[in-house]
């Protein structure tokens, strides 16, 4: 399924199953504002600062290059093809499924397990965004191997780096709340601030589901920072209190030190699970939602339904099922 696309599939694909009409409409707005990047061998964008006028000039140059990949910039300049005057950007999560530190699978690149675990990830972060922060310009592309949440809210839009960085320790659980260990629980109300992003909302409760999420999913192998073997046999061995909201005792069976040392260790899981690089780069470029990834022969496409959406019902190429 996940083999390397050959160049006669990758043609197939630009010449006869490509349509700009895919294209989402946050990608075609102002697409003659972005910077356009290609990987024609395989080996990463050796092509960048292309600029397209429209999508038919985009379509007869995929059609003519079929590049390896096709990526598009999360900013918008008034000089796209230098990368100068800075406008805005997009923000992103970006989720790997290959990449996640703790998965159920061991597969050693990427299968419906894990795709699925990694689903389920961005469907929380994308959640708390709109629930917690009230975000609602969010768009959801499968990438071929994980998910990018693609948000173009306006005060977003415009906002640094530094910025971009305290919301994301938030909306990942990245950090640990400043309330006495015991305290952290499903139900807890207790606000918490960042140093520079102050909002009166119930972070405890967030980083409770992170973590307990990390834990449901915990196969007894992971190499954690500052959980040894044992702390995570036991954290195994209690987690089903967990799902009574027992955390109390689970705690108790943990004890007080170790227990400080997994919600330490799983603040750092949280944060790994997300390329915190891409989300504080105000000039990444990322995959161009239709285009193929080839490594993995995926196209990457929009998500239109969360709840209900299949990569392998909605992200193979022809080529693919016909090469099987």
């Amino acid at each position: 399924m996940f083999k390397t696309a050959t160049l006669e599939e990758r043609r197939r694909y630009y010449r006869e199953e490509w349509s700009e009409k895919d294209l989402p409409k946050f990608i075609t707005d102002e697409l003659r504002m972005r910077e356009f990047g290609f990987d024609h061998l395989g080996h990463g964008p050796n092509d960048r600062y292309k600029v397209f006028r429209g999508k038919d000039s985009l379509r007869r140059f995929l059609r003519y290059k079929t590049p390896f990949a096709a990526y598009i910039s999360v900013a918008f300049y008034n000089n796209p093809r230098r990368r100068g005057d800075w406008i805005k950007s997009e923000y992103v999560f970006d989720v790997d499924a290959k990449d996640l530190p703790i998965r159920s699978c061991d597969c050693d690149g990427v299968c419906e397990i894990c795709l699925s675990e990694a689903l389920e990830i961005v469907n929380n972060l994308i959640d708390t965004l709109e629930s917690d922060l009230g975000i609602k310009n969010i768009h959801l592309i499968y990438s071929g191997r994980g998910y990018h949440i693609r948000i173009l809210d306006d005060d977003i839009m415009d906002s640094d780096s530094e910025l971009r960085s305290e919301i994301l320790k938030y909306v990942a659980g990245a950090e640990v709340p400043k309330l006495k260990y015991g305290n952290i629980s499903e139900g807890s109300g207790s606000s918490y601030n960042f140093e520079h992003f102050s909002i009166p909302i119930a972070y405890p409760k967030v980083f409770t589901k992170r973590i307990k999420y990390n834990i449901q999913h915990l196969k007894g192998n992971e190499e954690i920072d500052d959980i040894n073997k044992k702390l995570l046999k036991d954290i195994i061995k209690n987690r089903d209190l967990l799902d009574d909201n027992q955390w109390g005792i689970f705690r108790s069976k943990i004890g007080p030190r170790r227990y400080k040392n997994m919600v330490t260790g799983m603040a750092r899981v949280n944060l790994a699970t997300i390329d915190a690089k891409v989300s504080i780069d105000l000039k990444r470029i990322l995959r161009l939602p239709t285009s193929l990834h080839s490594k993995v022969s995926m196209k990457c496409v929009e998500v239109k339904d969360r709840e209900w959406f299949d990569p392998f019902k909605s992200a193979v190429p022809k080529f693919v099922e016909e090469r099987e």
